[in-house]
């Protein structure tokens, strides 16, 4: 841990981070991606600065603090707004802000009590405020996030032209990173804004319905079909249908399947055919398994679908109930419906699940990230074993 000099902004977890899990198993609240960019990025736009972060101990190596004798701390799960940013900016010693009984951010100095408790707290009515403390509350509010992060990223510039044979509705709404190739495809942005990034390719027959984020290298192979409101981080394949969802990053959807209301982590794999339900028979409210419960928890929504952690893969026409929780790096094959709940680290299917041993885990996720000419880290492995050490009451 350093200590700077100078104002600094740290990005903590907060207390919803394990109503997060599976996806901040492995990374910190701050690193979520809802929108176009991720929670990190937002702040580090509106705060022009870099930020670090205060996270669980086993993260801490790959995701270092970087304290200053003068910090403020912001609670990672929620969005910036710019009446959010000024009053934070503004914070001075002994000062917070709340949110009700929830702290947004409070200055902080490196003799101060983390359990400290006598700020002097300011008053603000908050009308605009968003926050993210479920794991379906990043497909829920992915809307407004794109809007938000549409209109900061694309401020003052030009799109890049659009080649004449894209078919566009609401073209304003539509603007194209650098270096993206788009041919024959079809791009309505009149229900929400349209973001392409750099270098990102869609492919001839793709239609798009916004809001739409498609992340930096990105591919929406031929024929796909994408409702908005999606993310689709960089790095990332996808085809078939997809509706309401976020993908974080280097995951492939590459083949036909549905896909609806529904979360995926990075390093994942839908085999050909994957599809998921996303809203029950007798259409009643969708009941999600809680790490922090122990149990399925109701969400108060009706359309519900699949949330899988880092690392996980899935073979060909697999099947996934409405609201399914697939923890990270769990490999799911087989015919029939699996369980509502797969834990972190199974092999298997309906028929049964057994453990994915470490070695042969590990052995994977080298040889995936070396195809994207990405390491596997002794900081990665040693974040995944302390996973699934962790979750083995979950795997009996």
């Amino acid at each position: 841990m350093q200590i700077f000099d100078t104002m600094n902004y740290i990005l903590f977890d907060g207390e919803q981070r394990n109503q997060l899990l599976p996806f901040t198993f492995t990374r910190p609240v701050a690193d979520l991606r809802i929108g176009i960019l991720t929670l990190r990025e937002k702040w580090q736009y509106f705060l022009n600065s870099s930020l670090s972060t205060q996270t669980q101990p086993y993260l801490s190596k790959k995701y270092p603090l970087q304290l200053a004798n003068k910090n403020i701390k912001i609670n990672a799960a929620y969005l910036p707004t710019q009446n959010l940013v000024g009053l934070i900016k503004n914070l001075q010693e002994n000062q917070a802000l709340f949110d009700g009984p929830t702290p947004i951010a409070y200055f902080y100095s490196p003799n101060q009590s983390e359990e400290r408790t006598d700020f002097h707290i300011i008053s603000y009515t908050f009308t605009d405020l968003i926050k993210i403390e479920h794991p379906w509350d990043l497909f829920r509010y992915n809307g407004l996030a794109i809007e938000r992060d549409f209109e900061l990223l694309t401020q003052n510039r030009t799109s890049a032209p659009l080649p004449d044979s894209v078919q566009v509705m609401g073209q304003e709404q539509i603007f194209v990173e650098q270096g993206a190739r788009l041919s024959f495809c079809t791009l309505n942005a009149t229900t929400g804004p349209i973001y392409i990034g750099k270098n990102a390719e869609i492919m001839e027959g793709v239609m798009v319905r916004g809001p739409l984020a498609l992340g930096e290298e990105s591919t929406l192979k031929m024929g796909a079909k994408i409702y908005g409101p999606t993310t689709i981080g960089p790095h990332s394949k996808v085809g078939g249908e997809v509706n309401n969802s976020v993908i974080f990053g280097y995951t492939n959807k590459a083949h036909d399947g549905f896909l609806g209301n529904s979360v995926l982590g990075e390093w994942c794999n839908l085999g050909a055919d994957t599809n998921n339900s996303n809203l029950k028979n007798n259409y009643a409210e969708v009941r999600l398994w809680s790490y922090q419960q122990e149990r399925f928890v109701p969400t108060g929504l009706q359309f519900c679908g699949l949330m899988m952690g880092d690392h996980s893969k899935c073979g060909i026409n697999t099947m996934f109930n409405t609201g399914t929780v697939v923890g990270v790096s769990a490999n799911i094959f087989g015919s029939g419906f699996p369980r509502n709940f797969i834990p972190d680290f199974s092999w298997g299917g309906s028929g049964g699940l057994t453990t994915y041993t470490t070695q042969k885990a590990f052995e994977v996720a080298a040889e995936v990230m070396k195809r994207r000419e990405v390491t596997f880290t002794e900081e990665d492995q040693a974040i995944l074993q302390h996973v699934f050490d962790i979750t083995a009451p979950w795997r009996r």
